[in-house]
């Protein structure tokens, strides 16, 4: 048995290491968003500055691993069997739900994971222990008062940090303006010292707290001295800052540079025991029971892991390097970043999440208390508030979501109240205090508009559900787990290793899929970032172009598989056809929501005067959408109900008219993407003369129905809804052609694709 347990010693090291990428991938977001959101600098040197954050405070830091040995449960009452049960069950689960959020773009709690997750798999044991012997209790073998406190922790710190991000980010901007760069005079120095002060005390407290060279004395120290210290940076840093704002430096990518910094070095620090604490407390429990000459594993208790952790400084310089790696090489960090950084977005851009009935109504009923509330302001305040607030000197770098005030007060205030919350003896989550101080900030600043809100807030709430989620979710899947392990015994853990290798390879290839799957609107992200507004006409047209191209061909092969489903009697075809329409139609609303956008970064008067046709090509666009629908859906369910068949002399009068739909299409989709519209009669005439041939179908197939038999009836009917879509089809094919080429030509722009 001691050959497996160190198998599962070595799996356990393993699974931590991987769980070192998924953590930092998910975790970066907190250190990360602010820096890249403003675009302080390269994006290369905002990771080298939070690598080396990273670096730092996992080598420098004790690893905080006393959660994990006796912080959820009481070791003493546990054998080395059962908790290397729980041990290896939480380190799998946890290494699955991570994954899957990261893949999923969506950051969560490391920490909320691994508590529950230790909680879910104790739990499970106490039961089966109280089962055999009635004396034990589960306030007895399970610390309690920690879960609690973390689900306390948890509403403090999504609504504390929310509130106060919006409060202080307002006040800011009251203060600054949009256009800061004219009111730095003599606030620059107060502000950065404050800002400065704070995020040194931050580091000093958080950063440094746990590192193995803070003694009890200096914590002491620190503490008797609190004052003082404050006073000193404060003077201090503000009189820095004021120096270097008169040498032309730029005082706030001086906070937000290190900030990040701080934030990098606190998470890797404190968070580190949610990533290799478990591993390391199996460790111990391994090593303490091979010094046991003849320990049983089923009856060797475990009551060494009350003592204090004494983790060795290998692992945690190779902790750092790997998590350093991590954040340098992980796709999934930036995909969990943008997430975090489109929900703040100073302006309207590539909406990632849809809407929701509780979004729609939380966002009317806050509009309308805001209706009220402005009544009752004088009007002058309004007015002096308003021109606070004006968007339009926003001094924002090109394709950055937001400007360097926010970014300083996301920074800032996060780890304020981390430092607050330490000091309250409350375990505040890094991700959820950074999350959603960046969504409080970006509502003061009015980045939430009415034709973007009800989006981000349906995204704020996935995010949030995600993190009550993760909660339960690690819960159950490691009571589960543990408890299969437990009874399983040798084969069940050999079992689970082999299903966790599987479902991560699959996963891992699951997302390269979805990656290659998933085209970058580059027309669209240039669009976005430009404020030339001859620049985005230009990509405006491009993007019009391209995509209203794309959907005719999509449209096209979409004809040509229904009515071959149809004619061949294939469910199959007509099943998968019906539902792309369905994602094709919610993602041609996202397109249609990007041109709206760049619709309104083009000159005034001249989005005037296309908007019509910009509209007319929308409509004609998903007004065939809804007739392939119509088209699709009595297909679907008169194939799938075996009803008769299309009669052969049906068939080949239709193939003609088939056939011509499809050149037709495909002529007016190349014509569009080109912008060539010489032979725009030609196929105007096309298209009549298709319409013409349809039109005395109809009146044929009118005839058979009237003459025919009932028997036949329901095929006769559908052969007509057939007949007239598609006439109605070439209908709105006309009219979109005409939208596009009215829409595109414009003396002096050439549109370059």
């Amino acid at each position: 048995m001691e050959l497996v347990y160190l198998g599962i010693v070595i799996f356990l090291f393993a699974l931590s290491t991987f769980d070192l990428f998924v953590g930092v991938s998910n975790d970066a977001v907190n250190f990360l968003g602010s820096a890249i959101g403003s675009k302080v600098a390269r994006f290369k040197t905002i990771l080298i500055i939070a690598a080396v954050g990273i670096f730092v405070g996992a080598t420098t830091s004790d690893g905080m691993m006393d959660i994990a040995r006796h912080g959820i449960f009481h070791p003493e009452f546990f054998t080395f069997e059962e908790l290397m049960c729980v041990f290896l069950a939480v380190v799998a689960s946890d290494v699955i739900l991570l994954d899957i959020f990261n893949t999923l773009g969506m950051p969560t709690s490391t920490t909320v994971s691994m508590v529950f997750e230790l909680l879910g798999g104790s739990t499970a044991l106490a039961l089966v222990k109280m089962l055999h012997d009635s004396s034990l209790t589960y306030a007895g073998l399970i610390n309690t008062d920690k879960a609690f406190t973390v689900i306390l922790a948890i509403f403090l710190s999504v609504a504390i940090a929310f509130v106060f991000g919006m409060l202080v980010q307002w006040i800011s901007r009251l203060i600054f303006t949009f256009h800061y760069t004219k009111h730095l005079k003599y606030t620059i120095g107060l502000f950065g010292g404050l800002s400065i002060t704070s995020i040194a005390y931050f580091l000093l407290v958080k950063g440094f707290g746990s590192a193995s060279f803070m003694t009890s004395d200096i914590k002491v120290w620190i503490a008797d001295n609190t004052h003082a210290i404050l006073i000193s940076f404060i003077i201090g840093f503000t009189v820095l800052m004021q120096v270097l704002h008169w040498c032309k430096v730029n005082v706030f990518k001086i906070i937000v540079l290190f900030g990040t910094f701080s934030l990098a070095m606190a998470f890797a620090g404190n968070d580190l025991v949610n990533f290799i604490g478990v591993t390391l407390a199996g460790f111990s429990s391994y090593q303490d029971f091979m010094a046991t000459p003849g320990a049983n594993p089923a009856t060797h208790m475990m009551g060494v892991l009350n003592e204090p952790a004494g983790t060795s400084v290998f692992f945690l310089i190779g902790a750092g390097v790997v998590m350093t790696i991590a954040l340098m090489t992980s796709k999934k960090a930036q995909n969990v970043v943008k997430t975090s950084v489109d929900l703040s977005r100073q302006t309207a851009g590539d909406e990632m999440f849809g809407s929701s009935r509780f979004a729609r109504r939380l966002v009317r009923s806050v509009i309308n208390s805001n209706e009220y509330v402005v009544d009752h302001i004088p009007a002058w305040m309004r007015k002096w508030i308003n021109s606070r607030f004006n968007q339009d000197e926003a001094i924002i770098p090109n394709g950055a979501a937001f400007d360097l005030v926010r970014a300083s007060v996301n920074l800032v205030l996060a780890g304020l109240l981390i430092v607050v919350g330490t000091s309250l003896k409350l375990p505040l989550s890094t991700t959820y205090v950074a999350f959603m101080v960046g969504m409080g900030s970006s509502l003061a600043d009015r980045a939430w508009g009415r034709e973007s809100a009800v989006f981000r807030v349906t995204g704020v709430i996935s995010v949030i559900g995600g993190w009550f989620m993760t909660a339960g979710a690690a819960f159950f899947l490691c009571f589960i787990v543990t408890l299969f392990v437990h009874f399983g015994g040798v084969v069940a853990m050999v079992l689970l290793i082999v299903v966790v290798v599987f479902m991560l390879i699959q996963n891992n290839r699951s997302y390269k899929k979805k990656m290659a799957a998933v085209q970058r609107d580059e027309i669209f992200t240039e669009l976005a970032q430009t404020n030339d507004k001859d620049e985005a006409w230009v990509l405006l047209n491009r993007h019009i172009s391209a995509y209203q191209s794309k959907m005719v061909k999509y449209i096209s092969e979409a004809y040509m598989q229904t009515t071959s489903g149809l004619i061949a009697e294939d469910v199959k075809v007509l099943r998968r056809t019906l539902n792309h329409l369905e994602d094709e139609r919610k993602n041609w609303k996202v397109i249609r929501r990007k041109e709206l956008v760049g619709l309104r970064k083009i000159d005034p008067l001249q989005a005037v005067e296309k908007d019509t046709w910009f509209h007319l090509a929308c409509n004609s666009c998903e007004q065939s959408l809804y007739c392939l629908k119509r088209m699709c859906e009595p297909s679907l369910e008169h194939v799938d109900n075996n009803f008769n068949p299309m009669p052969e002399e049906y068939v080949k009068e239709f193939m003609p008219i088939r056939e011509g739909v499809e050149r037709l299409m495909n002529v007016i989709a190349g014509m569009i993407e080109t912008n060539n519209y010489d032979n725009a009669l030609q196929v105007r005439q096309f298209g009549d003369e298709m319409k013409a041939q349809l039109s005395q179908l109809r009146k044929v197939q009118q005839d058979r129905i009237r003459k025919g038999d009932m028997d036949n009836l329901k095929i006769e009917y559908l052969y007509m809804s057939t007949l007239q879509e598609t006439q109605e089809i070439i209908g709105h094919m006309r009219h979109w052609v005409r939208a596009c080429r009215r829409f595109q030509q414009d003396k002096g722009i050439v549109t370059v694709l």
